[in-house]
């Protein structure tokens, strides 16, 4: 078996078992998914989606540029992509392998040059060198495998294409402590009251969140990951003192 390199669900040992209880997990809290992560972000979640788009907004007003976003859950950041799109632009991909994510996305982009695509993130039905930028939020550190998303997403994005990964960090300082203490111990208990334990874990989806952001690289190693799977112009842009951050890089234009 391969030893899992990115996300741990309880009871999975590897990368097939840990993707398996993702998709059952986020499936299972699909009808309550935004009401919770607006609750217990106090809605700040919107300001990350609309900064992270505004960071692309070049690239996303470019009418023929081809856009993914994987990972896109229920479709918060790619309503946000939109925003920025001009009339007659290029379809954007909304991409996610939680059918029942993907089925609430679908209602948010009815009559909207969008096209939802149940995928997995790891192994994307899309052609070497094919997109302008990919974007994911909230996704990524969900992968069963860091590294093999980073060059799934090297593969498809043409050279010169962008990437952008925004997700949870740990901050540092008093802040962090305050943050430790609510991210582990309030979010896991309101979670589980208004959603009720997943599948395979009596402990609940939202006692997997704190989990799966202890073992999330921090920038530094973050960044050397990125490097390492070949992009250049890496960067992390810190939100909200550092409780989330994006993640930002190119694939160059020369190999």
């Amino acid at each position: 078996m391969t030893p899992a390199t990115g996300a741990k669900p309880i009871g999975a040992d590897d990368e097939a078992s840990a993707a398996q209880a993702v998709r059952a997990m986020f499936n299972s809290i699909a009808p309550r998914y935004d009401l919770l992560n607006h609750l217990l972000s106090a809605n700040v979640d919107r300001l990350w989606w609309r900064s992270t788009a505004r960071r692309f907004r070049t690239i996303l007003e470019d009418a023929d540029a081809a856009i993914l976003d994987i990972c896109c859950g229920t479709g918060d950041m790619t309503m946000a992509l939109m925003k920025h799109r001009p009339k007659n632009a290029r379809p954007i991909l909304a991409a996610d392998f939680a059918r029942a994510m993907l089925d609430r996305g679908r209602h948010k982009f009815f009559g909207r040059a969008v096209v939802a695509l149940e995928a997995d993130a790891l192994r994307l039905p899309l052609r070497p060198g094919s997109l302008d930028l990919v974007v994911t939020a909230f996704g990524f550190r969900n992968l069963a495998s860091y590294e093999a998303g980073l060059r799934e997403f090297h593969r498809v994005l043409k050279p010169g294409g962008h990437l952008g990964i925004l997700d949870f960090s740990e901050p540092g300082g008093l802040v962090g402590k305050a943050y430790a203490l609510y991210f582990r111990h309030v979010l896991p208990a309101v979670g589980r009251l208004v959603s009720g334990p997943g599948p395979g874990n009596n402990a609940g989806p939202y006692k997997y969140l704190p989990a799966s952001v202890g073992i999330f690289p921090p920038p530094r190693e973050m960044l050397a990951l990125m490097r390492k799977a070949g992009y250049e112009d890496c960067a992390w842009q810190p939100y909200t003192f550092g409780i989330a951050g994006l993640y930002t890089a190119q694939r160059p234009l020369v190999v």
